[in-house]
C-alpha cells in the first residue's frame, strides 16, 4: 500500500487554494438554487465566494435548522439537488433528521481515513457500525469499497457469534466505536480464542489514551476519525498521532460558539463545515463540537489543515434562574458595545439560588450601562465584572456553569 489515498494529501498549501477558489463558489451557486436556502443566500455573489475570509460572510447553518425545513418539506428540508428518489438510501438520525447517500464510489469520503489506517486490500474488516436507520455502518461500508477491502457486515451486540464470525472468516481489521473493540477482545480471551485484529478505525465516542494502548499491547494499531451522519468524514488520525488532518472534501472553520465569527488559530471554538458534496451542499454547517486548529503541518506529510480533535460540545445553553440563557445571547450582549471584545456568563449558586455574573472584556466602561445590557439581551439580572481585555480564557466556554450537582 502507497504512503497516501492521493495526490490531494500532501499538494501544496497554493494548490489546495487554488481548488477551493473553484469548487467553493460552484457549490455556493449549487446552494442558492435551492429552496432549503430560501432568504438566507439572498444577495451572495457566489463568483465572490473563494476562500474562507469570504466564506466567513455567509450565515451559519444549524441542526435545527435542517430539523425545521425538514418537518416542512420531507424528506431533505430542500437542501440536496436531487430527490430522495435518485439516492441510493435515505437514513434517519435522532431529531429526527433524514440524511440522504448513494452508492457513488467513496461518496461519504471515508476512504482517505481507512488508507491512513492501512486497511485495504486483502484486509476483511468486521464493521460494527450499526446499518439500521442510522448511516455509521454505511459510511464505514463505502469507505472500505474505495480501499478495496472486505467487510463483515457485523454491526452490535451478540459478541460471542462477533468473536466467531471474525475467527471463521480471518478478520484482520475493526470499525466501530473505540470501546467495543475491547469487548470483544475480552469475549475472545474468554472463550480462548486469538483472532488475527491488527487494525483499528474508530469513531463515534472518545478514544482515550489508555484505551489506544490496550490496543497498542495486543498488537493493534488504532487511529480515530471525526465524522457526522450529515457531512461524513470531516478528519482523521494518521500514523504521526498529531492532531486530526482535515479531509480534502471539506472545508472547516472555528468559530466563536452562537457566532459565525473565526476565533484565533490555536483558540477553542465551534466547528463549521462546509462540504464541497455536489449532491448535498451544506454551507457552513455548524456541528455543535468545539476544537481547535493545530498549527503547521502532520509529520506524516499531508499538509491539509489540522485540529485537535473533539474538545466538548459548543451548545452551551444553560438554564439560570429558570431561564435559559444561549450563546447567541452572549454574542447579542456583546455586539451591543463596540469596545467590548467578549463576554462570559458564569452560573453559580448563593445559598439556595442560582446566581449570575457576567464578566466582560473591556478597557472601560459603565458597569451599570452594561448591567442594563445584560437585562435586555439575556433577559436575567446579573453581577458585571469589567476585566481588561484578552483576560478571559481562550477555551470556547461563553456559559460556565459552576454550579454543582453532586
Amino acid at each position: 500500500m502507497s504512503g497516501y489515498f492521493d495526490a490531494l494529501e500532501t499538494r501544496s498549501d497554493d494548490a489546495r487554494a487554488d481548488a477551493i477558489a473553484t469548487a467553493l463558489p460552484e457549490q455556493v451557486a449549487r446552494a442558492k438554487a435551492l429552496p432549503g436556502y430560501a432568504g438566507a443566500l439572498d444577495g451572495v455573489e457566489a463568483a465572490a465566494i473563494r476562500d474562507r475570509a469570504a466564506l466567513a460572510r455567509l450565515p451559519v447553518l444549524r441542526k435545527s435548522d435542517l430539523g425545521k425545513a425538514q418537518a416542512a418539506h420531507a424528506p431533505f428540508g430542500g437542501f440536496t439537488t436531487k430527490p430522495a428518489t435518485e439516492f441510493s438510501h435515505v437514513f434517519q438520525s435522532p431529531g429526527p433528521i433524514y440524511e440522504p447517500s448513494s452508492n457513488d464510489p467513496d461518496w461519504w469520503r471515508m476512504g482517505r481515513f481507512l488508507h491512513a489506517c492501512g486497511i485495504g486490500k486483502g484486509d476483511i474488516v468486521q464493521n460494527c457500525f450499526g446499518y439500521h436507520l442510522t448511516p455509521a455502518g454505511m459510511i464505514f461500508e463505502s469507505g472500505a469499497r474505495a480501499v478495496g477491502a472486505a467487510v463483515l457486515p457485523a454491526g452490535t451486540g451478540q459478541t460471542e457469534l462477533q468473536v466467531t464470525a471474525a475467527r471463521d472468516v480471518g478478520t484482520t481489521a475493526y470499525a466501530g466505536t473505540p470501546d467495543y473493540l475491547k469487548i470483544i477482545l475480552d469475549k475472545a480471551d474468554e472463550m480462548g480464542v486469538t483472532l488475527a485484529i491488527t487494525k483499528a478505525a474508530v469513531g463515534g465516542g472518545a478514544l482515550f489514551p489508555s484505551l489506544r494502548q490496550h490496543y497498542a499491547e495486543r498488537g493493534i494499531t488504532c487511529l480515530q476519525c471525526y465524522a457526522t451522519a450529515d457531512l461524513g468524514n470531516i478528519a482523521y488520525e494518521s500514523g504521526a498521532l498529531e492532531g486530526m488532518i482535515v479531509d480534502e472534501g471539506v472545508i472547516v472553520e472555528i468559530v466563536t460558539p452562537g457566532t459565525g465569527d473565526p476565533v484565533a488559530e490555536g483558540e477553542v471554538g465551534e466547528v463549521v463545515v462546509t462540504t464541497l458534496n455536489p449532491d448535498y451542499p451544506l454551507i457552513r454547517f455548524a456541528t455543535g463540537d468545539l476544537s481547535a486548529v493545530l498549527s503547521g503541518a502532520s509529520p506524516c506529510g499531508r499538509t491539509n489543515m489540522r485540529i485537535k480533535g473533539w474538545m466538548g460540545r459548543a451548545d452551551q445553553t444553560t438554564k439560570i434562574k429558570g431561564m435559559f440563557v444561549r450563546p447567541e445571547q452572549v454574542a447579542a450582549l456583546v455586539a451591543r458595545h463596540d469596545e467590548v471584545a467578549k463576554a462570559r456568563v458564569i452560573a453559580t449558586r448563593q445559598g439556595e439560588q442560582d446566581a449570575m455574573t457576567v464578566q466582560m472584556e473591556s478597557p472601560g466602561g459603565d458597569a451599570d450601562a452594561y448591567a442594563a445590557s445584560v437585562v435586555a439581551t439575556l433577559k436575567l439580572k446579573g453581577a458585571v465584572e469589567i476585566v481588561p481585555p484578552g483576560s478571559l480564557p481562550k477555551d470556547g466556554l461563553v456559559i460556565e456553569d459552576q454550579r454543582s450537582y453532586d
